[in-house]
């Protein structure tokens, strides 16, 4: 899961597990994320915003001819971020700020990425972080998201069932905001939407028309 990256009770959440964020999910990173991360960032160039960077997790992924700049509301995951990004020798300037208002300017960026974020925004908050996402892309621009859906299998699915409670207390984040169905509602077109780990991980591709 990434970190807050809006004002509300998940905040106090991060800047208590922000020092063990990286063990609690080791093995999911080692598993799964590490497998997949690229792929928000294949063929990308130009100015990208990673939002809700976390512990930078992403940083090995990014571009080495883009501008990459990290975000997240989260002071303490950004000081994990950060040191991080100085371990590997990157420069990419790491900032806090609200995905729902990150007071870039329109049309910013040619892309934005988010791994795992929206599973940790409410319900009433995904079309409005898409929406924000999609003022600050240039037109043409995508929006490539990671994140966590209930899977259709029952055996899978009572699995994350008994994952929830956990997943909840320890992230703020849950298994039902479904992103993909908020694409099109806040005016951006669905260009890609497939599954990359079994049918629990979803890869989602916003574009601006």
């Amino acid at each position: 899961m990434a970190s807050a990256v809006t004002a509300g009770d998940a905040r106090p959440t991060y800047r208590r597990i922000a020092r063990f964020y990286d063990f609690l999910d080791g093995s999911f990173e080692r598993k799964r994320y590490a497998l997949i991360r690229g792929t928000l960032f294949a063929g990308l160039s130009g100015r990208i915003l990673d939002a809700g960077v976390g512990t930078g997790r992403n940083i090995p992924y990014y571009p080495a001819d883009a501008e990459v700049i990290g975000v997240d509301l989260s002071q303490a995951m950004l000081a994990q971020a950060r040191a991080r990004r100085d371990a590997l020798g990157s420069d990419a300037p790491l900032a806090a700020m609200d995905v729902l208002r990150t007071g870039f300017a329109d049309s910013s960026f040619d892309a934005v990425v988010a791994s795992f974020v929206f599973c940790v925004l409410r319900p009433n908050q995904q079309q409005a972080a898409l929406e924000e996402l999609g003022r600050i892309v240039r037109p043409g621009g995508e929006i490539r998201l990671l994140d966590y859906t209930w899977s259709k299998q029952l055996g899978r699915r009572l699995v994350m069932r008994m994952w929830a409670p956990w997943v909840r207390w320890a992230y703020g984040a849950g298994f039902d905001r479904e992103p993909h169905r908020h694409v099109e509602p806040a005016g951006l077109v669905l260009a890609e939407d497939r599954f990359l780990i079994d049918d629990v991980v979803r890869y989602v591709v916003a574009r601006r028309p």
